[in-house]
């Protein structure tokens, strides 16, 4: 699809007549559709669900400006295309920060906002950068420890050596099988990347916002995320006017992935006391 000047790869699932879910990817440059997509398709049993590749990832085109306001509008612009007056906003990771922007910006537009593991701020990053120093996973090179959050990549051979470096601390029970099919199913983009942590997360701090956010809000997170821990997502929870937190005890920075059954029922409990789904 064309949406504001740049070609996006966009699919839907899902009764055309049921309330709507657009769902954003987190890791601007990294991310794609696919993790959207196997993790909240189950919900196209009676939802329309819909899935994209951000400009600058996955397969979609690499046409700037890579910020928050420009991703906000491509949300809005594919709202809109699909006819849809209302949607649940979801995202996660880098996607819930968009997902966040989204409902403060368009209040009138949001129904219900999912979010997973994601933050308001950057003021828990650090203890990323403890996590990834400490780890007993693996060796993490200090030349990778010192670009978490950075956005300082060279070309897309380095992103790529960095996330191959950094992948064995995303789950909680960690699997290298699953880390090496993660790194081969990647598109890299590093100009995407790079704006989105060196120019967009430096002046990110949503939390005098938060409380503008009126519509009912789910906030997940795994107990043992090594990237957003879950103080962030209380943050969010507890500055959102209808916000509710769950933790999911067996997950890192994917429960919706660690723990499928449990994610999908709690969000369809959710989106069921939200009025979404009857």
């Amino acid at each position: 699809m064309k949406i504001n000047g740049a070609e996006l790869v966009v699919e839907a699932f899902g009764p055309e007549d049921g309330p709507a879910m657009i769902v954003h990817h987190g890791a601007p440059g990294l991310g794609s559709r696919n993790e959207p997509k196997r993790s909240f398709g189950p919900f196209s049993d009676r939802m329309r669900v819909i899935v994209f590749d951000a400009r600058g990832s996955g397969e979609s085109s690499d046409d700037e400006p890579f910020t928050h306001e420009q991703w906000v509008a491509d949300v809005d612009a594919i709202r809109e295309h699909f006819g849809y007056e209302k949607i649940v906003m979801a995202g996660g990771s880098y996607g819930g920060f968009i997902a966040l922007e989204y409902a403060i910006a368009h209040p009138d537009r949001v129904s219900a906002l999912v979010l997973r593991d994601t933050a308001a701020d950057t003021s828990h990053d650090y203890l990323a950068v403890e996590r990834a120093r400490n780890t007993d996973r693996s060796v993490i090179p200090e030349w990778v420890i010192e670009r978490i959050g950075t956005g300082r990549f060279e070309s897309n051979e380095q992103l790529r050596e960095y996330w191959r470096a950094i992948l064995p601390l995303y789950d909680h029970q960690h699997d290298p099988a699953k880390d090496e099919a993660k790194l081969a199913a990647t598109r890299f983009h590093y100009r995407t990347h790079n704006a989105a942590f060196g120019q967009n997360m430096p002046r990110y701090d949503l939390k005098p916002k938060l409380p503008s956010i009126t519509c009912p809000t789910l906030v997940t997170v795994g107990r043992h995320d090594w990237r957003t821990p879950v103080a962030a997502s209380q943050v969010i929870a507890d500055l959102i006017p209808h916000g509710e937190l769950v933790v999911f005890e067996k997950s890192g920075h994917s429960p919706q992935l660690e723990e499928p059954e449990l994610f999908q029922q709690v969000v369809r409990d959710f989106l069921g006391r939200a009025g979404v789904l009857r």
